[in-house]
C-alpha cells in the first residue's frame, strides 16, 4: 500500500522506515558571511551575530539586470524605478525557529523577512532510525531533500557529510557514519547560500528586484520541499534520480525496457534483480532472476505487461476495469491496459533484488503506465491517436507559502481544479514541481510538460550550472507517464543573443541532444515561445485578444510571423558557418501561452494588479476565452494549447482561479468551451483521414 505521507510516493520500500524532518529548525541570517570562520558548523549556531552594513551584499542599479527585466517584461506594465534591495540597517540578527520546508520569505516559515540575504544556516538534531537488527545487517541511513535553493553544504556534529548545488531537485546524503559514535541525538548543520542577484543561477520567476513586478514573484531561498531521514539496505536499487529507466512506450509489443541501477554493490558480487507485475489484485507474472554483469551496475532487461490467458481480462478486479473498461478499445491494445488522460490505468510493478547467496536483500515497488507518444506527422498522439492538449500554464504557487503546497492534498486539488475546467494537463512553468504532483497527475490521469526554472545570463558558468540541474530534473520525472514534453528554455531567457550568438545557439542544441540521449520517448521543446534552434515542436506565445490571435492562427504564415519582436525560427549565420533554424512540416504546433486576461472589477486592492489584456466581468472573461481557443483550433494547423494560467501569482491576477483557488468563473462553462475545442479538432481529423481513404 503506497503511503502519501512519504515525500516520494512513486518509489517504495514496503519496509518502509524513515522520519519527517519537516517542521522547527533553528536558523539565522548570516549577511556578512562569518558563519564558516566563527565555526557554527563546529559548535552550533550562535544565539546572535553583529552585522557590519558596510559589509552586506546589497545591490544598486544594473544596467544589465534592468535591460534583461525590461525586455522580457515587455509591455506588461511600468516597471517600477529604483527598485533594488536596500539593507535594513539590523546591527545583529537573532537565531529563530523556522518552520521547514517553508522558506524564510513567505508567512509560513515563521519568519517571513522580504528582505536580501545570501547566506542563512539551519540546525537541529537528528537520532538514528535504524533498528539493532537494522544496524547489525549494515543497513545504511540516509539524508534525502526534495530540493534547497540553491548551494547547501551539511555537517554532522562538524564533520562534513555532504552538499549539493541546485535549487529545484533532490539530492541524497549517506549520513550512517555520523551514527558510529553512539547513540542519542546528533546535531546536523546546514549552509545555504542563494545569491539575490546572480543571472546566471538558474530561479525561474524569482525576482531580483526588491518588489515583484510583472511577471516576477518574491523570490524563495533555502529548503523549500521536504527533508526526510531514511533507512535503506546496505546494497539496494536506486531510484530514477540513480539512474533507473523504465521505459513504456512499447505498447505494441507489450514490455517495460527497465534499467535498473544497484547502488553499493562489493565489486564484482554476483547480484541479481527480479521483476513483479501486478494489475489491481491480479498478479500478471515475476520473471527470471536477471544477473548484473560483473564490471557495470546495471542491469538492463524487458517486463511482460501483458495480461497472460492464464489470468484473463474478465478476471481482473473491478477497480481496474472501471478505469479500463475492456469494451473500450482506447483503453486496451492487444491485451496491454494503456495509460491515458481518460483510462489512467497503472500497473503495479516490484523490483527484487537478491545478494549471492540467493537472500532478498531490497524490494521496491513503483506504478507503469503503458503509453507511447509520437509527434512525426503534425500531431500529437497518444497511443497512436491523435491527442489535443488543452493545458493550463501552472506555476504552482501559494499565498502563504510561495512555491512550496500547503499540503501534499494542494497538488492533487491543483489537478482536479484544472480537470473541473476540461484541461487535460498542464505545462509546469518555470518550475520542477514537488514529486507528489507527478505521483497524482499519474493516477487522476494528467499530461505534464516537465520545465526548468532558467536563468536570465550567459556565460560559461550558467552553462555548467544549468547542464547539471537540467539532467537532474530529467531524471528525476522520467518514469513517470505523465510527462510528455520536456522544455529546457522559456522565451531565450539567459539567451540574450541568439540572432547572432552561435555559442548561445550551440547550447540549446547541447539541451536538445543531451535530452535525447537520457529520452528518445518524449519531444523536446527547445526554447518555448520564439527562436527555435533544435527541436521537435514549432510552439508559440501570443497574448493578442481574440479577433487578432484567430487571424493568426487561420495561416501557417501568421503563425510563423514573429512574436513580440522575435522571429519563430532562426536565420543562418553564414559567416560563422550556422545553419539556423527552419519550419518543419511534420513537427506540431501548439500555441504554449495565450490569454493572460484580468477581471478589472476582480483585480483586488493592488495597485500593481494586471494582466495581458482586461476583461470587464466574468461573462466577458468567458466570451474572450471562447473566442480564442476557437481561433486557435478553427484553423487547422495547431494542436493543442497552453492558457495562462489557472491561479493568480501576487500582482499577476489573470488566473480563471484566485490564489486561494475560488473560481472567478463558473468551471462548468469553461468545460464545455475546452470539450467544444477537443471535439472540433478531433471532428477535424477524423475528417482528415476520411479524405485520405
Amino acid at each position: 500500500m503506497t503511503d502519501t505521507s512519504y515525500p516520494r510516493p512513486d518509489w517504495q520500500r514496503p519496509s518502509l522506515n524513515w522520519h519527517s524532518l519537516n517542521g522547527p529548525w533553528s536558523f539565522i541570517f548570516d549577511d556578512n558571511d562569518v558563519g564558516l570562520a566563527q565555526g557554527w558548523h563546529l559548535h552550533g549556531l550562535p544565539s546572535e551575530v553583529f552585522v557590519d552594513p558596510a559589509l552586506t551584499n546589497t545591490s544598486s542599479s544594473n544596467q544589465e539586470s534592468e535591460s534583461i527585466t525590461a525586455k522580457i517584461a515587455g509591455d506588461t506594465q511600468a516597471l517600477i524605478k529604483g527598485n533594488v534591495f536596500k539593507s535594513d540597517g539590523a546591527g545583529k540578527h537573532s537565531r529563530k525557529n523556522i518552520q521547514v520546508p517553508y522558506v524564510w520569505q513567505c508567512p509560513a516559515s515563521g519568519i517571513e523577512e522580504k528582505g536580501v540575504h545570501e547566506v542563512f544556516w539551519y540546525e537541529r538534531t537528528i537520532y538514528d532510525l535504524r533498528t539493532q537488527e537494522q544496524k547489525e545487517r549494515g543497513d545504511k541511513v540516509s539524508l534525502r531533500f526534495g530540493a534547497v535553493d540553491y548551494e547547501a553544504t551539511v555537517w554532522a556534529d562538524g564533520n562534513f557529510v555532504g552538499g549539493h548545488r541546485g535549487g529545484h531537485v533532490p539530492f541524497s546524503i549517506d549520513v550512517t557514519d555520523a551514527f558510529a559514535k553512539g547513540v542519542g541525538e546528533h546535531r546536523f548543520t546546514i549552509r545555504v547560500y542563494d545569491s539575490a542577484y546572480d543571472l546566471t543561477q538558474p530561479r525561474g520567476k524569482q525576482y531580483w528586484g526588491a518588489q515583484p513586478e510583472s511577471i516576477f514573484y518574491t523570490p524563495s531561498g533555502g529548503i523549500w520541499q521536504s527533508v526526510w531521514l531514511e533507512v535503506v539496505p546496505r546494497v539496494r536499487i536506486g531510484d530514477s534520480s540513480d539512474g533507473t529507466v523504465l521505459r513504456s512506450d512499447d505498447i505494441e509489443g507489450g514490455k517495460l525496457k527497465a534499467r535498473v541501477r544497484i547502488l553499493d554493490r562489493p565489486t564484482g558480487w554476483k547480484y541479481s534483480v527480479s521483476a513483479q507485475v501486478n494489475l489491481g489484485n491480479s498478479l500478471l507474472g515475476l520473471t527470471e532472476r536477471f544477473q548484473l554483469p560483473r564490471e557495470s551496475d546495471f542491469i538492463s532487461f524487458e517486463v511482460d505487461m501483458r495480461v497472460p490467458d492464464g489470468v484473463g481480462l474478465e478476471q481482473l478486479d473491478q477497480e481496474t476495469l472501471s478505469v479500463a473498461p475492456l469494451n473500450n478499445h482506447r483503453a486496451w491494445l492487444k491485451d496491454v491496459a494503456l495509460w491515458s488522460p481518460e483510462h489512467p490505468t497503472l500497473y503495479d510493478v516490484s523490483f527484487i533484488l537478491y545478494d549471492p547467496s540467493g537472500a532478498q536483500v531490497d524490494t521496491v515497488y513503483t506504478k507503469v503506465g503503458m503509453r507511447k507518444i509520437s509527434w512525426n506527422d503534425g500531431a500529437f498522439r497518444l497511443n497512436n491517436r491523435a491527442c489535443f492538449q488543452a493545458l493550463f500554464l501552472d506555476q504552482g504557487y501559494w499565498p502563504n507559502t510561495f512555491m512550496t503546497p500547503p499540503s501534499p492534498d494542494a497538488l492533487r486539488l491543483d489537478i482536479e481544479l484544472s480537470k473541473k475546467m476540461g484541461f487535460n494537463g498542464c505545462r509546469k512553468h518555470q518550475k520542477v514541481e514537488d514529486p507528489i504532483f507527478h505521483y497524482w497527475a499519474d493516477r487522476l490521469g494528467f499530461l505534464v510538460w516537465g520545465e526548468m526554472a532558467n536563468a536570465y545570463s550567459f556565460s560559461s558558468q550558467y552553462v555548467e550550472r544549468f547542464d547539471q540541474e537540467w539532467r537532474e530534473a530529467v531524471l528525476r520525472d522520467i518514469n513517470h507517464p505523465s510527462v510528455v514534453a520536456w522544455t529546457p528554455v522559456n522565451e531565450s531567457w539567459a539567451y540574450t543573443d541568439l540572432k547572432q550568438n552561435v555559442e548561445q545557439r550551440n547550447h540549446i542544441r547541447s539541451l536538445y541532444y543531451a535530452t535525447k540521449v537520457l529520452d528518445p520517448t518524449r519531444p523536446v521543446n527547445d526554447n518555448c515561445g520564439w527562436e527555435h534552434v533544435k527541436g521537435d515542436l514549432t510552439t508559440f506565445h501570443d497574448y493578442s485578444d481574440g479577433d487578432k490571435l484567430t487571424k493568426t492562427c487561420k495561416t501557417i504564415e501568421g503563425i510563423l510571423a514573429p512574436k513580440a519582436d522575435r522571429p519563430v525560427f532562426l536565420s543562418a549565420i553564414p559567416e560563422q558557418n550556422d545553419e539556423g533554424s527552419k519550419y518543419d512540416p511534420s513537427a506540431p504546433i501548439i500555441c504554449t501561452e495565450f490569454g493572460g486576461i484580468n477581471i478589472a472589477q476582480q483585480t483586488g486592492t493592488g495597485e500593481r494588479d494586471w494582466g495581458y489584456t482586461t476583461a470587464s466581468d466574468p461573462k466577458d472573461l468567458l466570451k474572450r476565452i471562447e473566442t480564442m481557443m476557437r481561433g486557435i483550433v478553427e484553423g487547422g494547423h495547431i494542436c493543442g494549447f497552453v492558457y495562462t494560467q489557472l491561479t493568480d501569482i501576487e500582482q499577476e491576477v489573470n488566473g480563471v482561479y484566485t490564489l486561494e483557488r475560488k473560481e472567478k468563473l463558473g468551471a462548468r462553462e469553461v468545460r464545455r468551451i475546452v470539450e467544444g475545442v477537443i471535439q472540433y479538432y478531433n471532428e477535424l481529423q477524423d475528417s482528415g483521414l476520411e479524405g485520405k481513404q
